[in-house]
């Protein structure tokens, strides 16, 4: 039977992991995107000492799961290298790597869809790689493929709760700490997959205004 006094006594610690999941998802976020785009300049370059690590990394990550991903740095990198990160921390960068595996497939077909005249425009401008990248690919590729970067945030945001395995104090862990405590997992459970579905719907909001306005932007 639904207690509200319950409610009442969960919230302040489930705010607490609200707020613990958003760094994790944010911080995650804005690795991938900046990872992910060095990975698919990386898988550009005819180079193959650049080109073949990215691919190597890319397919690496993609093809193990990101449970197991958690473990290994949390637990196996501390016997290694003799320390480790953070829960938090660690959570933050195998979301930020793990998904700029997939970011990076995102931005590669992002640069592949720009005309090749303007990668000779720029060559004959004789525009360095960096100011080729800068001023005349990334204003072009970028807003058209907002809105697929955009579907990783909600995707990252639906795994968030793995980071309960390596005892982060996201809102998942802290709803189960309580249910543990009181005996009471109705009403925690419940929030917390309220506020899910809720926050999932706020950033597909966000993704699919971002895919208007970026259409309009191009038309």
């Amino acid at each position: 039977m639904w207690k509200w006094d319950v409610v009442w006594q969960v919230m302040p610690d489930i705010l607490s992991g609200l707020v613990v999941t958003l760094e994790a998802v944010a911080g995650g976020m804005v690795l991938a995107l900046l990872l992910g785009l060095l990975w698919a300049v990386m898988r550009r370059s005819k180079m193959s000492y650049i080109s073949w690590p990215a691919w190597a990394i890319v397919e690496f990550v993609r093809s193990t799961p990101l449970l197991v991903q958690l473990f290994f740095v949390y637990y196996v990198m501390i016997d290694v290298v003799g320390r480790g990160f953070s829960p938090l921390m660690t959570g933050i960068l195998v979301l930020g790597v793990h998904y700029s595996c997939y970011t990076a497939e995102v931005y590669r077909a992002g640069l592949d869809g720009i005309a090749r005249g303007q990668w000779n425009a720029a060559k004959a401008l004789n525009l360095t790689p960096y100011q080729t990248y800068r001023y005349v690919i990334l204003p072009q590729a970028i807003p058209p493929i907002l809105p697929n970067l955009g579907n990783y945030l909600i995707a990252m945001l639906k795994e968030a709760p793995l980071l309960s395995t390596i005892t982060v104090l996201e809102i998942l862990n802290e709803a189960k700490i309580f249910g543990n405590e009181h005996y009471r997992y109705l009403e925690p459970l419940t929030i917390v997959g309220v506020l899910f579905i809720v926050l999932s719907l706020l950033a597909g909001l966000s993704v699919e205004w971002l895919r208007k306005r970026t259409a309009a932007m191009t038309s």
